[in-house]
C-alpha cells in the first residue's frame, strides 16, 4: 500500500512530461545545425527518435523512488535510463540494436518490480506505453533513399563558360565548340531544376504539409537554401501555398 502511495505522487509528473511533448517543438539544441548534421546527418526521423528515447528516459527517472527498497534494480533501472539516451545518438544501425535491447531490459525490470509490488500498476502501464512506442519508431525507421545532386546556377555556367572563352590565337572552331557545351550545360541544369522541383513536390504531396527540413531530410544531397529557392519558385508559378513565416514556415500544394 505505501508503494502504491509512494507512486501515485509520481504520476501527475510523467504525465505532465506526456502533454508537454504532443505540443513540444523539436527546435531546439537537438536541431544545432552542427548536431542536426553531424550526428543525425540531417535525418529528422532520427531526432524524433531520439526525442521519444529522452521523454522515456525522464519517465523512468520519476518512478526511481519506487524502487528505493532495491538498490540493484534501482541502479539497473538508473543504467537503463541513460542507455537509452546513449544509444539514440548511435549511427542508425548501431541504434536500432542498441535500443531495442535496453527497451528488452526495461520491459524484465518493469515486470519483476510490478510482480515485487514496487511499482503501482499505473506506472507500470505509462512506462510500458512510451516504451512500446519508441519500439514502433525503431521498427518502422528507414533510411531515407532518395538523392539530387545540387547542380550549378546559370550564373555559375555563364562564369564557367566566360572562363573557357578563347584566346584569339585559338580557332574559331573551337569557340563553336565550346558554345555548344555552354547550351549543353544549361539544358542539363534546366532539366535537373525540373527533376528536382518535381521530388519537391512530391514529397510535399505525400506528407500534405511539410517544412523545409522535411523535404532535405528526404532529398539527400541538395542544400537548404537550394530547396528554398526551388520553393519560391514553385510559389511564384502559383504551385505550392506557403503557410507561416521563417522557422514555422510549412508548403502545400496548391488546390
Amino acid at each position: 500500500m505505501r508503494h502504491e502511495q509512494s507512486d501515485m505522487g509520481h504520476n501527475t509528473e510523467i504525465k505532465q512530461i506526456q502533454t508537454r511533448s504532443k505540443d513540444a517543438h523539436l527546435e531546439d539544441f537537438v536541431l544545432e545545425k552542427t548536431i542536426f548534421n553531424n550526428i543525425f546527418e540531417k535525418d529528422i526521423r532520427r531526432v524524433f527518435i531520439y526525442k521519444k528515447a529522452e521523454r522515456l528516459a525522464k519517465a523512468i527517472h520519476l518512478i526511481a523512488p519506487a524502487f528505493s527498497e532495491s538498490v540493484s534494480l534501482k541502479n539497473r533501472i538508473g543504467a537503463i535510463a541513460v542507455s537509452l539516451v546513449d544509444s539514440a545518438i548511435l549511427p542508425s544501425s548501431s541504434a536500432r540494436t542498441e535500443l531495442s535491447r535496453e527497451l528488452l531490459s526495461l520491459s524484465s525490470i518493469l515486470s519483476i518490480a510490478r510482480t515485487s509490488g514496487l511499482l503501482s500498476q499505473m506506472n507500470t502501464e505509462i512506462i510500458t506505453r512510451e516504451a512500446h512506442l519508441l519500439l514502433q519508431e525503431i521498427a518502422g525507421y528507414e533510411e531515407p533513399r532518395l538523392f539530387l545532386e545540387d547542380v550549378p546556377t546559370l550564373s555559375n555556367i555563364a562564369k564557367t563558360a566566360l572562363s573557357r572563352e578563347p584566346n584569339k590565337k585559338e580557332s574559331s572552331v573551337q569557340t563553336k565548340h565550346q558554345h555548344a557545351g555552354t547550351i549543353k550545360d544549361i539544358s542539363d541544369s534546366r532539366t535537373h531544376i525540373k527533376d528536382r522541383r518535381e521530388t519537391i513536390m512530391s514529397v510535399i504531396k505525400n506528407k500534405q504539409k511539410a517544412s523545409i527540413k522535411d523535404i532535405s531530410t528526404l532529398i539527400r544531397g541538395v542544400s537548404e537554401k537550394t530547396i528554398q529557392r526551388e520553393l519560391s519558385a514553385l510559389i511564384d508559378a502559383g504551385m505550392v501555398l506557403k503557410e507561416g513565416e521563417r522557422r514555422w514556415s510549412t508548403y502545400s500544394l496548391a488546390s
